[in-house]
């Protein structure tokens, strides 16, 4: 049976934004929940969206979301967050006692789909091996879906996403157009980034096949890369090539302790750099039942890379 009306937590997010799209367009219902309206200003325009102004810190909130949903789809992931054993507090509320309270809420209110978004590296055995705070709570989380009975999940596990709005080639692009070098932590480190659109893809095909269903699934794109590869691919395709440095094991520790404690939004932090000790490498193409024909990073990339220089190129013209 198609599923009518989701609930898209975390539906606010670069990945949740064309989730929803990719609903909407398939005439489906789409439930947002966010606290800071300003963040969805781009769903209100989607018809079968409804942005819903709730925080999702109380059973009581999500039991009034889920109500007259027949589908949730857990969006939810952080990068950062401060260090505990076997990971800090935010890592805990996100990536478990989210998933933990929205399988319950599907239990309570007889929700049995339940769709929940991973990360591509979360080992599939003796999780406590994995050697960031951000991959063990990941695989904590995964436990939580899988150990709820009564529920028909499906797990995706993503690689790094690139796309338009991502803040993985635009950061390093960015960064290219101000500085003259760019010293590089675990520079041979390999992944295999994915489109967010085949991403966003995957779920939506997902939703309603019963063959996807108690499944754990790798999204990956077709295409494997070394980091300093992919700074230099950001580099070249944002017109701002600059060299590259690879930095020795130590000089790197220090560079990720150095930007984590830095003002503004961490760029990177020791936890990513633990993440990037293991390669982001799927062990198998995606699966055909998913119905995605993985995108190659230099179909899309250059676009929207050489796009944002034109901008910046154009606002600074606009300034003089």
């Amino acid at each position: 049976m198609k599923s009518s009306c989701i609930l898209a937590v975390g539906g606010t997010g670069f990945l949740g934004r064309h989730v929803a799209a990719r609903l909407s367009a398939d005439n489906r219902r789409v439930v947002v929940p966010t606290r800071r309206l300003e963040r969805a200003r781009h769903l209100l325009l989607l018809p079968t969206v409804e942005v819903i102004p709730r925080g999702i810190t109380e059973d009581a909130d999500l039991d009034a979301l889920i109500a007259g949903c027949d589908a949730v789809i857990n969006l939810v992931g952080i990068l950062h967050g401060s260090t505990g054993e076997p990971y800090g507090p935010e890592f805990a509320q996100a990536h478990v006692e989210l998933p933990r309270r929205l399988v319950q809420a599907c239990l309570r209110n007889g929700v049995r789909r339940f769709v929940h978004v991973s990360a591509l590296g979360v080992p599939d055995t003796d999780q406590g091996t994995a050697p960031s705070m951000y991959l063990r709570s990941k695989a904590d989380g995964e436990r939580v879906v899988r150990e709820a009975h009564g529920l028909d999940w499906t797990i995706m596990r993503p690689s790094v996403i690139f796309g338009p709005e991502d803040r993985f080639l635009n950061m390093f692009a960015t960064m290219q157009r101000f500085l003259p070098l760019i010293p590089l932590a675990r520079a041979s480190a390999k992944l295999q980034p994915v489109y967010v659109g085949d991403v966003a893809q995957a779920i939506v095909n997902a939703l309603d096949d019963p063959n996807t269903f108690g499944k754990t699934y790798e999204l990956a794109g077709p295409d494997v890369f070394t980091l300093e590869e992919l700074v230099r691919l950001a580099g070249r395709w944002s017109g701002h090539p600059r060299h590259v440095w690879a930095l020795p094991f130590t000089l790197g520790q220090m560079q990720a302790a150095a930007l984590e404690f830095a003002p503004g939004p961490a760029l990177m932090s020791r936890d990513n750099f633990q993440s990037l000790s293991v390669d982001n490498v799927a062990s198998a193409p995606i699966a055909p039942e998913l119905g995605v024909v993985p995108t190659p990073l230099a179909a899309v990339a250059p676009d929207y890379l050489s796009r944002r220089v034109r901008y910046n190129e154009e606002r600074m013209r606009a300034h003089r």
